[in-house]
């Protein structure tokens, strides 16, 4: 299982509505509004890193209102 968390740059005033959109998506596991230089912050799980990859790109980066995305796999040390 791969897990990642990705962080989320927005238009002005969307912050909220793109965390409540990215919430309703399939391997979704939170969704939060943060301060700072990102205004979304989602934690995610997937079978694997392609399909994650798959999430990220053909799902997420597709909603409404983000402009920009970062995506920080984690890992087990």
């Amino acid at each position: 299982m791969a897990t990642a968390y990705i962080l989320i740059q927005t238009d002005v005033g969307k912050a909220q509505q793109v965390a409540q959109n990215v919430r309703s998506i399939a391997g979704v596991e939170e969704a939060d509004n943060v301060t700072g230089p990102y205004d979304v912050i989602v934690k995610v799980q997937a079978p694997n890193m392609d399909a994650l990859g798959r999430l990220v790109v053909s799902e997420i980066q597709m909603l409404q209102g983000i402009t920009r995305t970062l995506t920080c796999p984690a890992v087990r040390l």
